[in-house]
């Protein structure tokens, strides 16, 4: 065999069910092995005594270091202007998120902070929040629109979130999140919105800004007729679905998302029986979000133990954005998704590896180290796995590969 580089010495946790995650060997693991990767790919992963002969263009010997893949963030609103730590004040004062939103704050002060901003101010934001992401080990983040309602400024956010992607050698996935809230000058109207906002996502679409679509299904935000109807039209252009669903009630949402074959419903914290076994007979991922759990200091926990008697993929998030979470730390959510929601460490780490790939459709590229897989890799100054969890928020980064590029950290 013969690499373009050879990783050597590696303790590593594939996530991998050929290594045995999911069965009988915790995180997949392996321990002083080797990984081969070739035309950023891997090509190999096992005991270095399996490699047989090869060479490598470049060898790296990792002395029991620990491996894992390079993390996903599935969920965020990584592209936004403004600033609402008033409306934290206001929060921490007794006033609730409910009547915040009622009052013109919420998602709509960011919309008017994020209209006045042009390409290259929003870019620049926004870029500062992707190097923190990346320095934390993530090479894939999910961002969505959603903070325009307008086909102008969703537009312009569709389009930094693909120039972040190009220079800053990451994946991003980019997701159009229109029907957001209502903007204000659709008051009452909100049908005639959502038409408009169907009629964006095919503009949007032809001009290849969209990976798949989201809402945010609320009573406070759009019913379930409504987003059925934008749905329909991403299922028409062949693009996935996924949901902002049952965080403050159940809308019946994350059964909405199982009936077009969607791929995750996100928040779920009033998610129903139901609907968790409809999310799996369908393999809908459920993505938990314990940061904005965290700083709307909600009580009500999704149903966790529910979710792994059905079977439903978990995957974890920072759900970055300037109201609900102002955090671009996904270790640190990896954290309160133990602390909070009562996941085991391994099911936290598969929340922003494996699942996390799972959310975003990119299960056989992704989240895994695996032959065949992209060279998605990250390396960790850690004892063991649990640390990432453990260490609450601490960030132990020392290397990060991503389809084989060794990337600049700081």
């Amino acid at each position: 065999m013969n690499f373009d580089t050879l990783i050597i010495n590696a303790n590593i946790a594939t996530m991998n069910p050929e290594f045995g995650y999911g069965n009988n060997n915790p995180y997949g693991t392996i321990i002083n092995s080797a990984v081969g990767i070739k035309d950023g790919k891997i090509t190999f992963v096992g005991q270095i005594e399996n490699l047989g002969e090869c060479s490598a263009n470049k060898v790296i010997e990792l002395k029991n270091h620990w491996l894992t893949p390079a993390l996903l963030d599935c969920h965020t609103h990584l592209v936004y202007g403004g600033n609402r730590s008033n409306e934290f004040e206001m929060r921490l004062n007794g006033v609730d998120y409910t009547e915040i939103a009622k009052n013109g704050g919420g998602i709509l002060s960011t919309v008017r902070a994020t209209r006045e901003l042009s390409f290259d101010e929003l870019y620049e934001l926004s870029a500062i929040r992707l190097k923190d992401f990346i320095n934390q080990g993530v090479g894939t983040i999910e961002i969505k629109s959603g903070y325009g309602l307008d086909l102008t400024t969703e537009k312009k956010m569709l389009m930094v979130a693909k120039k972040l992607g190009e220079e800053f050698n990451v994946n991003v996935q980019k997701t159009y999140l229109a029907l957001h809230a209502l903007p204000p000058e659709y008051k009452d109207k909100a049908d005639d919105y959502v038409e408009l906002a169907c009629e964006w996502l095919r503009q949007l679409h032809a001009e290849n800004l969209i990976d798949a679509v989201d809402a945010f299904c609320e009573n406070i935000a759009f019913n379930r007729e409504q987003v059925s109807k934008l749905f329909s039209v991403a299922k028409e252009l062949n693009l996935p679905v996924k949901l902002h669903a049952e965080q403050l009630s159940d809308m019946n949402g994350a059964g909405l998302v199982a009936e077009f074959n969607g791929l995750s419903a996100d928040h779920i914290e009033y998610l129903s029986e139901e609907n968790i076994k409809k999310m799996s007979e369908k393999g809908v991922v459920g993505v938990l979000l314990p940061t904005a759990f965290y700083t709307l200091k909600e009580t009500k926990v999704p149903p966790i133990d529910l979710m792994r008697k059905y079977k439903v993929k978990m995957a974890v998030s920072t759900d970055c954005n300037p109201g609900t979470s102002p955090s671009t730390s996904l270790l640190l959510a990896m954290n309160m998704a133990c602390t909070l929601f009562k996941l085991t460490p391994e099911e936290s780490l598969a929340g922003v590896t494996v699942n996390s790939a799972k959310a975003l459709g990119l299960e056989h590229s992704k989240g895994q180290i695996k032959v065949g897989m992209d060279a998605d890799l990250v390396l960790w100054d850690i004892d063991r796995p649990a640390d990432l969890s453990y260490l609450i928020g601490q960030n132990r980064l020392s290397g990060l590969w991503l389809q084989g590029r060794e990337m600049k950290i700081n």
